[in-house]
């Protein structure tokens, strides 16, 4: 879960400063994403996805606003567009995977949601190599949720939307990098993070109106906005400037393996033996497009990273 990440300016080359720290770091980020999704479920039943999604943006947008101190008045006309869909894509992507882990469990919603970032490297490419990756995941994500008469299938959609909120997301971020540069470009992701809380805000003030949750449900909350929001992304401005491509987007990788563990151990969300195949198919398809000499056309200054 997850989105100051993307927009960041490009990092250094790969290989720069202490690559096995940084992934170190991102690997922590991945980890604390998928502890507060676990910890926000708690709070679905009587808030309701929405509303602890809200709490989440909520907090995110006050940490960002406190680490980068934006000044949107300063953004020009043709800066405003990006920004704007920046915060569309904020909203559809969290609200999306929260209600498709209320559905179909932690680790299959955020391994289905890996999908987007995944199709926007390969599509980039024309390297068969690629090719070969997007299927290895397909068949991952066909072992994982076995489709059929019995699946969940408005839990899929909305794990499909989340994928591909991501896959915009990470798009929309390209551009707002080129027209946002440097510390603007962090200052363009901390607006549309309060934008997407403050049109998230009003559902979540009627939904507590009308469902009265208790509350604990808000103490799940703001432990879903602290360990998914706030520390992932205060660890990500750390190592975003200076960290490879490569080393990001692996360390990124392990968002469905921690998923998956992390809802057995916390959710009692087991996984039978060949869904752990197919979460390792889509982390293996992850990794073997990164690696490897990047074509021209190579999506290579846009990190992958995880909404959830």
């Amino acid at each position: 879960m997850t989105e100051a990440r993307q927009a960041a300016p490009p990092p250094g080359p790969p290989g720069a400063h202490r690559p096995g720290r940084d992934f170190a770091v991102i690997a922590a980020s991945a980890l604390s994403s998928q502890t507060g999704a676990a910890v926000g479920s708690y709070a679905f039943a009587t808030l309701t996805p929405v509303g602890v999604v809200a709490a989440r943006q909520l907090a995110a947008a006050t940490v960002l606003t406190i680490l980068t101190r934006p000044k949107p008045w300063r953004f020009t006309r043709a800066q405003w567009p990006p920004v704007l869909l920046m915060a569309l894509f904020f909203a559809g992507m969290n609200t999306s995977i929260y209600a498709a882990i209320d559905r179909l469990g932690l680790g299959t919603a955020v391994t289905i949601e890996f999908l987007g970032p995944l199709a926007v490297a390969v599509t980039a490419t024309r390297r068969r190599r690629d090719w070969v990756c997007a299927a290895l995941a397909l068949l991952g994500v066909i072992l994982l949720t076995r489709p059929g008469p019995s699946a969940d299938l408005l839990g899929l959609a909305f794990a499909l939307a989340a994928a591909a909120c991501w896959a915009g997301h990470i798009l929309t971020a390209r551009v707002l990098g080129r027209r946002l540069p440097g510390k603007q470009g962090v200052e363009g992701v901390a607006v549309a993070t309060t934008l997407s809380s403050a049109a998230l805000l009003p559902i979540a003030v009627l939904i507590v109106i009308r469902m009265e949750p208790p509350p604990e449900a808000f103490l799940f909350a703001a432990g879903a906005g602290l360990f998914a929001s706030a520390l992932p992304y205060t660890l990500d401005l750390l190592v975003l400037r200076r960290v490879s491509p490569v080393v990001f987007g692996l360390g990124m990788s392990l968002n469905p393996l921690f998923a998956a563990l992390i809802g057995a151990v916390v959710l009692a969300q087991y996984l039978p033996v060949v869904g752990w195949i197919g979460i390792g198919l889509v982390m293996a398809a992850n990794a073997l497009t990164l690696t490897g000499p990047p074509p021209p056309t190579r999506l290579s200054s846009v990190p992958q990273t995880p909404s959830s």
